[in-house]
């Protein structure tokens, strides 16, 4: 088949990943083995974070000269006599679609992804669910989904089990449901690309913990949830769906938990979605949708569309026509605006501080009840009238150096 008809390039090529600890001549010697057995190397990366090698490779294997079990095994030969672990995935379209959740002690989100399973919306297969915490063990239970719980008495979660169960059950992806811990670069590359993580902000606003919390502190007017690729920096990874509402000021973090943790389902499923249909290219950091891939657009919860309108696309921004999403895109509205506001909110930004409803409290604004409107003040006016008497200008008379007199303006 050739690359230019492969719907999902991705399930036709093999992945090859090594990790370990860094050493010279490694990506030399896993490229020779594959150039002598006849295959095709069609894009290689490479990293080193925290002392730890990673080199991911896809690899064209239809002019292979053996069999894919003997090229696995020389693989493993290889990585033990380097002291790595090389790790093979062979094309295979149904392994694709295999999804570990991960999960702490929140189920909205691991939820939203097993109904979209049972209800045929997501064309994935979980095949076990993973917890730091054994909260959710009837959660699995209740779908007939494998519970395995790798964490301790305070929710530290055992990273060697972690890798041990998902090579059990040959998972292809990860989906971080709400998983309250932060994974190592052991485990971050030997997935990469393939954990989806869902993040309580519209990312890169308010990375970390408590991210509700932190908006409420900062004072925004927009708030949502974010799907995202996971890298080895936190909640900094390419972005694949984000949702969005909006904030009013009396709003307090539990508000905001209460109508966002909706919207993590939401953009939870599309990110997965859009992985499983391999519709999302990541290039410099960045996701870039396939042509001719259904889309993911950003949304707010102020402005929802019926499930049955099609809505033409943006494709400058993977936006729906009509959508704004000055919450998104920043840099460009500051490029537009010159400011990076929604330009439609300035007039009644203008008309609330011009009527007395806005006053900022501990760096936020919030709304105030309009006072009376203040008396007008009396004063001697020349002309009798009220009011702040006119402006005018001092004059005082100075002799000039000829004796005549001169009008000199000296201010007030």
């Amino acid at each position: 088949m050739e690359g230019a008809d492969r719907p999902n390039p991705r399930r036709w090529d093999t992945e090859i990943v090594v990790v370990g600890d860094d050493a010279t001549g490694l990506v030399a010697r896993v490229t020779s083995l594959l150039f002598e057995r006849g295959c095709n190397i069609e894009d290689l990366d490479q990293d080193v974070r925290d002392g730890v090698f990673r080199m991911r490779l896809h690899a064209d294997t239809d002019g292979m000269v053996c069999k894919p079990e003997t090229l696995e095994e020389d693989l493993a030969d290889l990585g033990d006599d380097l002291g790595v672990d090389i790790r093979v995935r062979l094309a295979d379209a149904e392994a694709a679609r295999k999804a570990a959740l991960l999960v702490t002690k929140e189920e909205h989100a691991p939820r939203a992804v097993l109904e979209a399973c049972r209800d045929d919306r997501l064309d994935a297969e979980v095949p076990v669910m993973i917890g730091n915490h054994s909260t959710l063990r009837s959660l699995a239970e209740e779908y007939d989904v494998p519970f395995v719980d790798v964490g301790d008495e305070k929710g530290s979660h055992d990273e060697r089990e972690l890798l041990r169960v998902l090579d059990e059950y040959d998972v292809d992806c990860l989906v971080l449901a709400r998983f309250m811990r932060i994974l190592s670069p052991e485990v971050v590359f030997r997935y990469e690309g393939r954990i989806v993580n869902v993040h309580p902000s519209l990312l890169p606003a308010y990375p970390g913990a408590e991210a509700y919390r932190q908006a409420v502190e900062g004072g925004a007017r927009v708030h949502g949830a974010t799907a995202h690729y996971v890298t080895t920096d936190l909640d900094q990874g390419p972005i694949i769906a984000q949702r969005a509402f909006r904030v009013d000021p009396d709003d307090d973090a539990e508000d905001l938990k209460e109508r966002g943790q909706p919207l993590e389902a939401e953009a939870l499923v599309a990110g997965l979605q859009a992985h499983l249909d391999d519709a999302v290219v990541v290039r410099r950091g960045r996701t870039h949708f396939r042509e001719g891939s259904t889309r993911t657009r950003t949304t707010s919860a102020a402005s929802p569309r019926r499930p049955s309108e099609r809505p033409s696309v943006d494709r400058r921004h993977g936006l729906a026509a009509g959508d704004r999403a000055p919450d998104t895109d920043v840099r460009r509205n500051r490029s537009r605006r010159g400011c990076g506001r929604d330009a439609d909110a300035v007039p009644a930004v203008r008309r609330a501080r011009g009527a007395g409803g806005v006053a900022v409290r501990r760096g936020r604004a919030a709304r105030v009840a309009a006072g009376p409107a203040p008396a007008a003040v009396r004063t001697d006016r020349p002309d009798g009238g009220a009011g702040p008497p006119p402006h005018r200008s001092r004059t005082a008379s100075t002799a000039s150096a000829t004796g005549g007199a001169s009008n000199q303006s000296v201010p007030v």
